[in-house]
């Protein structure tokens, strides 16, 4: 009888336990558009977190950059966010459309927080590309890229340590279950075999519903700023 007893008080107390502990987040999986975009909690790079349940009642674009490409970072997705920058500097865009902008990348934060500190160098190696020196310009394969550098990455982003402008939060994804849940993370991307993201943006709506989803088929595929920002003007 005692031993029941004890059994039961056993149980009551799992049960209790169970009904008082969160419930279990739901596996992350890909999404669709009309899905509800999954909830999040990650660490900015600019300090504190981020939770996506605390951005409802606004719109959200999230943007996945590539990240690694070999042996250096992808200086385009510095460019993509040093981009959208400069157009909320001048356009503050962000109160206009009711906005909250995100960039997440799929490594821990020392990672994450280095790919923010290397801006000013990434975007002198892109100004390096679109005005090559005499020297360069006498091979052809130098010229062509300068060409279509200019053409792909048509801003003058140039920055310093001083003047770096960084509005929107860079999220940490360090266990990478958002980008693993979403099938971004890969190992194999645009012939680099090297820890990275599919480069990807969604937009959701004030629900946190998927409005808009774009997969890059590789990495200077990417929507640029103002094409987003003319499809969310449309989604209001």
């Amino acid at each position: 009888m005692k031993a029941r007893t004890i059994c039961a008080l056993a149980m009551l107390l799992i049960v209790a336990a169970a009904a008082l502990s969160p419930a279990q987040a739901a596996p992350i999986k890909p999404v669709k558009l009309g899905d509800r975009f999954p909830d999040i909690t990650l660490p900015a790079a600019q300090g504190g977190e981020v939770a996506l349940s605390s951005l409802r009642g606004k719109n959200v674009l999230i943007v996945f950059p590539r990240g690694r490409v070999d042996d250096h970072w992808c200086q385009l997705c510095h460019y993509q966010y040093a981009e959208l920058a400069d157009l909320e500097k001048t356009l503050q865009f962000r109160k206009k459309y009711g906005l909250e902008v995100l960039f997440v990348l799929p490594y821990d934060m020392a990672t994450v927080k280095h790919w923010v500190e290397i801006f000013p160098e990434q975007m002198a190696v892109i100004d390096k590309w679109k005005n090559p020196g005499a020297e360069e310009l006498k091979n052809p394969r130098a010229k062509a890229w300068a060409e279509q550098a200019r053409q792909l990455l048509p801003k003058n982003l140039a920055m310093t340590k001083e003047s770096m402008f960084l509005p929107f939060p860079i999220l940490a994804d360090g266990n990478r279950a958002l980008s693993e849940g979403l099938q971004l993370f890969t190992l194999f991307w645009d012939y680099s075999y090297v820890e990275q993201n599919m480069a990807a943006v969604f937009i959701l709506d004030k629900e946190g519903v998927v409005r808009f989803k774009y997969f890059s088929q590789g990495t200077t595929d990417r929507p640029g700023a103002e094409y987003l920002l003319k499809f969310i003007e449309r989604m209001l």
